[in-house]
């Protein structure tokens, strides 16, 4: 949205009793950006946020100790990232996150369930199939429920792709969870499909690479066809196997996708390296010398923003990645892909300007983690820092060329011990969204809705001096943060 809004006035003032023209424009960007950081306490408050505009409201509707207390040992907690059912019947209705735990499982939140003890049901059972350290989210384009696993390293059982192939209809703990084992194995976080279908993820890792898997059959309508076969590419950025390291410049510039597989999800000789269960090693392969990934410092989430011209911009946040090797001047950066174009920009890190104070957020902005994208298409950040002391960060970028100018505090946590985790807006009411408390010090994850209510539209005086017809060529602003 504009820095400011424009609206004639004959207009404000034909509608004042009524809800605003911009129906569809979001008001999650009219807020006061705030300074400083919180004293992390209130371990139980079901209002653990402080907001950034009279306008927000905030309101748990699920927690693990009321699961845990009906139906016991269904909840393993850490709930983690946060995806919709975006398509299909009574889209926009559930909510499912993972559980990012040693023994991980899927739930479901029906927002339509007005009944708090009703509501949320473990739709994959803690522990199936071996399942851990659950963290990816992401609906599907043929209506499935895609996480995965954020553990990876050398001889593990791990780093794997799964779909909930039933997700609207399963009952408790009867979720069909299915490996897509055509993905190589990474410690996976971000998941993100772009407007052909292509899915993008990373490697978790202190020099993990970026992703891409064209399916062979991307318009499948189900996820057996969509992975059936296809090929995975990892990004290497100019002449690649470079690796940002805890001091080292942000990695920019032309890129190009890499093959790390054959076009069926085989082995791609001289380049693959083939695990013992047939399945393929994402991140030895991208280091291959014939593909030169490039290594960022622990790659986690993902968005993708449309623009105007029809183009996309993939998002990722590298949240260990430094310029100084000074952890108290600002650590991790925000990356933005032109996937038109293929150009890597860096869109926000410590030297992006706070919107608060005029200068470098330095400090203040530490360990972005995850990406979430409004009605608008703005970008919001959620850091992850230890014991609660964390923000999420509203980034402005206002000609949508992949830098943010500035950025600025939105909300920040006051729960001690915890942790802020999948930001998700609301794809069908843009003033609403949701985002998780997760491991908390009395261990009682949450899931809290945030809501933004317009601001009263002002009408000055001087609009009741004129006439109609001056009335009509004079206009309203609305200051935006």
């Amino acid at each position: 949205m504009n820095a400011f809004r424009l609206t004639l006035i004959a207009a404000a003032v034909a509608t004042l009793i009524a809800p605003t023209v911009h129906a569809a424009a979001t008001e999650f960007d009219n807020f006061t950006p705030m300074t400083g950081n919180t004293t992390p306490q209130n371990p139980g408050s079901a209002t653990p946020y402080k907001l950034s505009s009279p306008n927000f409201s905030q309101q748990t509707i699920a927690d693990r100790k009321t699961q845990t207390t009906l139906v016991p040992g269904s909840n393993s907690g850490s709930w983690d990232m946060i995806a919709a059912n975006e398509t299909g019947p009574n889209a926009g209705r559930y909510l499912f996150m993972p559980f990012e735990t040693g023994t991980g499982g899927v739930q479901r939140i029906d927002l339509w369930d007005n009944n708090y003890n009703t509501r949320t049901t473990t739709i994959v059972a803690p522990g199936t199939n071996g399942f851990v350290s659950g963290d990816a989210s992401r609906w599907t384009p043929w209506g499935g429920y895609l996480t995965a696993e954020e553990s990876w390293g050398t001889g593990s059982s791990k780093g794997r792709l799964f779909e909930v192939t039933n997700p609207i209809t399963a009952a408790a703990n009867s979720g069909n969870f299915i490996q897509r084992t055509i993905l190589p194995r990474v410690s996976h976080e971000g998941l993100t499909f772009d407007k052909n279908n292509n899915l993008y993820f990373v490697d978790e890792l202190n020099g993990g690479s970026v992703y891409k898997y064209v399916s062979a059959n991307p318009f499948a309508t189900n996820g057996n066809d969509f992975f059936a076969a296809g090929q995975t590419f990892a990004l290497r950025v100019g002449a690649g196997g470079q690796f940002e390291g805890n001091n080292a410049p942000a990695i920019t510039g032309a890129s190009s996708w890499e093959a790390i597989t054959d076009v069926n999800g085989g082995v791609l000789a001289g380049v693959s390296a083939l695990l013992g269960d047939g399945t393929i090693d994402g991140r030895v392969s991208a280091d291959n010398a014939a593909v030169k990934g490039t290594g960022f410092n622990r790659p986690e989430d993902m968005e993708i923003q449309n623009l105007a011209n029809g183009n996309q911009l993939l998002y990722f946040t590298t949240t260990d990645s430094d310029d100084d090797g000074n952890t108290a001047t600002g650590r991790s950066r925000v990356y933005s892909i032109d996937l038109g174009t293929s150009e890597v920009k860096l869109f926000a890190d410590s030297n992006t300007i706070d919107m608060a104070t005029g200068l470098a957020a330095g400090g203040e902005f530490k360990n972005a983690d995850n990406l979430a994208i409004d009605a608008e298409g703005n970008i919001y950040i959620v850091e992850d820092q230890d014991g609660g002391v964390e923000d999420v960060w509203f980034a402005k970028d206002e000609n949508r060329d992949g830098v943010a100018e500035s950025i600025a505090k939105w909300i920040s946590l006051t729960t001690a011990g915890a942790e802020s985790t999948g930001l998700y807006f609301d794809k069908f009411n843009p003033n609403k969204a949701y985002i998780n408390v997760q491991h908390p010090t009395d261990g009682i994850d949450r899931t809290v809705m945030l809501t933004a209510a317009p601001a009263a539209v002002p009408v000055p005086d001087a609009v009741w001096l004129f006439g109609s017809a001056l009335a009509g060529m004079i206009g309203l602003r609305r200051r935006k943060a």
